[in-house]
C-alpha cells in the first residue's frame, strides 16, 4: 500500500493555514504507509526542504509553478477556465503525476486546484477541498466593484462547476468544517461529502513550554501584566526588502492585542485594516493598548498601519512568543472559510480570544471565545477582558482545556484510515 499526496504548496513549514493542515495530514499518513509527495514550490526555499521533512516520505517531487498571475488570468479568459486552475496548470506537474500514479494504490489530493491532474479511472482519490473556494469568490464578488465584480463572479461560477464535477467522481470530498460541507451540498454537489476538522498540536502550543516562553518578544509574564515591546525589527515586504518599523517606546501599562496570519491574504488584510482603523481607537479611549500584526509578507497597505500603537512584525521565527505575550488575541475577519488555525492556536496558548462570527464559525469553543460583530462590540469585549485580568486568564485556560479535549490532530484525522483503506 502506498499513497500519492498531491498539494498546491509544499506542506512545510507549517506556518500558514493551509500548510498547517496539509503538513499534519501528510505527517499522519506517512506514519501509516509510504507516501509520495508531489507539490508546487511557493519560493526558492521550498526546493530544499529539511531532511526532517523529506525523511518521512517515500519520494518528494517539488516543481515550480512557472506562471505569473497575469499570464494565468489571460489564459483563463482565452480557455474559459477558472483563473484558480490555470494558475496551477503546468505540463511538468502532469508528467510527474502520470509517472507516479501507476505506483500507488490511492491519492490524497489537497486543494481543488490540483484535481485537474487526476485522470478519470485512476486509483481511488480522497479530495480535500478544505474550503468551498467558489463560495469564497462569490463573497469577494459581493464586495467588489466594476470589472472586478465580473471577474470574481466568473471565477465563482466556473470554479463551482469544476468542484461539483470533481466531487461526483472521487471517493470522498473533505472539508474543514461541517458548515463548509453543508454549504457544498447546498450548492448541488453530489457524492460522499465529509467534514474532517483541523486539529492543534497542543504540546507545541503550550504556554508553559520552555521553548514557547524563550521565543517571546517580551519579558516573561508575571501575573496579568505585560512588559515592554521589543526594539523595532525590519518588516519583510512582499518583494523581500526590509522596511523598518517606527521605533517603539516602552509600553508601560499598555495591553498587547495580537493578530496572527499570512499578511498578503485578503481576508487577513481586511481584518487588520478594520481593527487598526475602527476598533483600536475605541479600545484606546478606555484602556491603553498596542496592536501587533504578526505574520509574513505584509502588503504595503498593512505596513502603512505601523505607528506608535501598531506593530507590523513581518515574518517571525516563532509565533508562540507573540501569543504568549498577548493580553487578548483577536480574529476580526469579515470573510472566513473553514476553521481558523489562528483561533485554535491562541486558544491552545490559553489566551482569551475575541473573534468575529465568521472566524468563530465551525469551532466547538463551548463559550470560551468572545464573539463580536461590530467595531463597538469588539471594543466592548476586549475592554471587558482587559478590565478583568483574572476573568481573562480563566477564560484562556478554559479555551486551552477545550482545545485539548476536542482538537488533537490524531483524533481529527482518524477518519482518513477508512477512507484510504489504511489500518486503524
Amino acid at each position: 500500500m502506498s499513497l500519492l499526496f498531491l498539494a498546491h504548496r509544499v506542506p512545510f513549514p507549517p506556518d500558514r493555514g493551509d500548510k498547517i493542515r496539509s503538513f499534519h495530514v501528510l505527517q499522519y499518513l506517512a506514519k501509516l504507509t509510504p507516501v509520495h509527495l508531489v507539490a508546487f514550490a511557493d519560493d526558492e526555499a521550498d526546493f530544499d526542504p529539511p531532511a526532517a521533512f523529506t525523511d518521512m516520505l517515500a519520494s518528494c517531487t517539488i516543481l515550480p509553478r512557472g506562471k505569473s498571475q497575469k499570464r494565468a488570468a489571460l489564459e483563463a479568459l482565452a480557455t474559459g477556465k477558472p483563473v484558480s486552475l490555470t494558475a496551477f496548470a503546468t505540463a511538468a506537474m502532469q508528467d510527474a503525476v502520470n509517472r507516479i500514479l501507476p505506483e500507488v494504490n490511492a491519492v490524497y489530493c489537497f486543494s481543488g486546484q490540483m484535481a485537474q491532474y487526476l485522470p478519470v479511472g485512476g486509483p481511488p482519490v480522497v479530495m480535500d477541498f478544505v474550503d468551498v473556494d467558489s463560495a469564497k469568490f462569490a463573497g469577494f464578488a459581493d464586495d467588489a466593484r466594476g470589472p472586478m465584480r465580473w471577474i470574481m463572479r466568473r471565477e465563482a461560477r466556473l470554479l463551482g462547476m469544476f468542484e461539483r464535477e470533481v466531487a461526483s467522481r472521487v471517493s470522498a470530498s473533505l472539508f474543514v468544517s461541517e458548515a463548509e460541507a453543508a454549504l457544498f451540498r447546498e450548492g448541488g454537489a453530489t457524492g460522499r461529502i465529509i467534514a474532517v476538522e483541523n486539529g492543534i498540536d497542543s504540546a507545541k502550543f503550550d504556554p508553559t513550554a520552555r521553548d514557547a516562553r524563550r521565543s517571546s518578544p517580551l519579558p516573561e509574564r508575571e501575573g496579568p501584566g505585560v512588559g515592554r515591546l521589543p526594539r523595532a525589527q525590519p518588516v519583510e515586504t512582499q518583494a523581500g526588502q526590509p522596511t523598518p518599523n517606527p521605533s517603539l517606546p516602552g509600553r508601560g501599562a499598555e495591553a498587547l492585542i495580537v493578530f496572527t496570519g499570512q499578511m498578503d491574504y485578503r481576508p487577513n488584510i481586511d481584518a487588520v485594516m478594520w481593527f487598526a482603523r475602527d476598533i483600536l481607537p475605541l479600545v484606546r479611549q478606555r484602556h491603553p493598548a498596542h496592536f501587533a500584526i504578526v505574520g509574513r509578507a505584509p502588503t504595503a497597505a498593512v505596513q502603512t498601519l505601523a505607528s506608535d500603537h501598531v506593530t507590523v512584525t513581518g515574518a517571525v521565527d516563532d509565533v508562540r512568543g507573540w501569543l504568549a505575550a498577548a493580553d487578548v488575541c483577536v480574529a476580526p475577519l469579515k470573510l472566513a472559510r473553514g476553521i481558523q488555525n489562528k483561533v485554535l492556536e491562541a486558544m491552545a496558548m490559553a489566551r482569551p480570544v475575541v473573534a468575529s462570527t465568521a472566524a468563530a464559525e465551525g469551532i466547538d469553543h463551548a463559550g470560551t471565545i468572545r464573539v463580536a460583530t461590530t467595531a463597538r462590540e469588539f471594543a466592548d469585549r476586549i475592554c471587558d477582558l482587559l478590565k478583568a485580568p483574572d476573568t481573562a486568564a480563566t477564560l484562556g485556560q478554559s479555551a486551552r482545556t477545550q482545545v485539548i479535549r476536542r482538537y488533537g490532530w490524531d483524533a481529527r484525522l482518524a477518519p482518513l484510515n477508512a477512507l484510504l483503506g489504511l489500518p486503524a
